[in-house]
């Protein structure tokens, strides 16, 4: 396999709770940045246009201005841009307008790709207040094969197995609470070790919803080391992922090739 290394960047960042322009306004200038510092993919964190309301509705259309606001940046920064946004599917019946917590991604030439989260936080109410995907999705980036998930979703090993043959990236977006930051941050690398594959980790950090979220924002590479970590405070992660170090690393510990299904 030829070497193929693309620069990845976490925006680690504070969300104004329930306030699209106001976080539209504080992110414009980190994606420019993380641009700027050579990155051709940027991730921020999930529902990071209003923070993880469930106390009022906060959905959009697919394609309303979060999903809009990725689009632009993506093409006005010259790179890729990914982050959850609550879209409301046009099939919706009228007594569900409960929306998807949708996973947009957007290329520099305004190509746009969806996750829907398949797992809500039953725990936080997520499901009463958002519905589930039940599709997986891995895309191409500039010969990076990635694969989002988001959130909830790291704590169900499956989806990221039935994705590992495929996947040299994983993005995990999140909004994860400091209260439970031990699990984040052992789960993220758990991933990173049993698939063999890079996982980014974007976590919002500050107060919202009476909740206080540290970050722990890492950048992981396919044998469990941290290229990139930060946490409690606004930052840029940024790292360079290689698609033939996963290749490399696979043909060097088989592990793949040695799980058996039942």
């Amino acid at each position: 396999m030829s070497e193929v290394t693309v620069k990845v960047a976490a925006i680690q960042h504070d969300i104004v709770w329930g306030d699209r322009d106001a976080n539209f306004a504080h992110l414009a200038p980190m994606i420019r940045a993380a641009a700027g510092s050579g990155a051709r993919l940027a991730l921020l964190t999930e529902t990071f246009s209003t923070g993880f309301v469930t106390d009022r509705a906060i959905g959009e259309p697919e394609g309303g201005p979060s999903s809009q606001f990725i689009i632009e940046q993506a093409i006005t920064n010259g790179l890729w841009v990914g982050g959850t946004c609550p879209e409301i599917p046009e099939d919706a019946p009228a007594d569900d307008q409960r929306p998807f917590n949708s996973f947009v991604l957007a290329g520099p030439d305004g190509a746009v790709h969806r996750y829907r989260k398949i797992h809500p936080f039953t725990y936080g109410g997520e499901d009463e207040h958002f519905r589930a995907g039940d599709q997986l999705l891995t895309l191409d980036i500039e010969g990076l094969r990635v694969s989002p998930l988001v959130c909830y979703d790291l704590r169900f090993a499956d989806e990221f197995w039935q994705l590992a043959k495929d996947t040299d990236l994983y993005l995990v977006p999140a909004n994860w609470p400091e209260a439970r930051r031990l699990h984040w941050q052992a789960l993220l690398q758990a991933r990173a070790i049993e698939n063999q594959a890079y996982v980014v980790g974007c976590n919002r950090v500050g107060e919202g919803g009476k909740l206080t979220y540290s970050g722990d924002s890492r950048i992981i590479d396919p044998l469990g080391e941290l290229l990139a970590t930060a946490a409690r405070t606004e930052s840029i992660l940024l790292a360079d992922i290689s698609a033939a170090q996963v290749a490399a690393t696979r043909d060097r510990f088989q592990f793949l090739r040695d799980r058996r299904t039942f």
